[in-house]
């Protein structure tokens, strides 16, 4: 049980550790757990979209993809120009701790050799998650969000995926909730 204990303590580092790109962004903020949850509700999504995934091995995908980086943090494309991370390490060095540390290990595996179907979908969930950040900074004016996405579509692999970016990237990221500008926002009537 020790081992499991020392598991969930290291699991919350994630909320503790930041995505480390937005500082070349020049604005916007994100820890890696906020990242995280993202991709899995995108990886949800996207299994709705394509039934003949196995839905829970790509929200066990999703979950895990940056359980390295606990260890590692997050290494953005420029740091990953100069330093060498060593992911595998850090997934060895967990996964002995644990009774179910192979599955861990396998899991991520599977994300980073991108062979499976579900690993895929998991991948374009990730990429997803960061190109609806960026369109929301873009929406608030961070003029090179936009660069930004166009890269991150191009890493898409699946069809759905490249269709979603696409509406993504035409709808206001704030639609959702004020679309419906009427009297409502004037007198702010909680009985409607």
């Amino acid at each position: 049980m020790k081992g499991i204990a020392n598991f969930l303590f290291e699991t919350g580092m994630l909320q503790k550790t930041p995505r480390s790109g937005f500082q070349f962004l020049g604005s916007g903020s994100e820890s890696v757990a906020e990242h995280v949850l993202r991709t899995i509700f995108i990886g949800y999504t996207l299994c709705k979209l394509d039934p003949e995934v196995d839905e829970a091995r790509v929200l066990k995908l999703c979950m895990v993809h940056d359980l390295p980086e606990t260890r590692t943090s997050d290494m953005n494309y420029v740091n990953k120009k100069y330093v060498e991370v060593d992911e595998e390490k850090a997934v060895d060095e967990l996964a002995k701790t644990l009774s179910f540390g192979e599955e861990i290990r396998s899991t991520i595996n599977e994300f980073n050799e991108k062979k499976t179907r579900e690993s895929l979908i998991a991948h374009d969930a990730d990429q997803l998650a960061l190109i609806l950040q960026l369109k929301e900074y873009s929406d608030l004016g961070n003029k090179y969000s936009q660069e930004w996405i166009d890269f991150a579509v191009k890493r898409l692999c699946t069809d759905i995926a490249k269709k979603l970016a696409g509406v993504i990237t035409e709808t206001d990221s704030s639609e959702w909730w004020f679309k419906d500008k009427g009297d409502w926002w004037v007198h702010a009537d909680n009985n409607k």
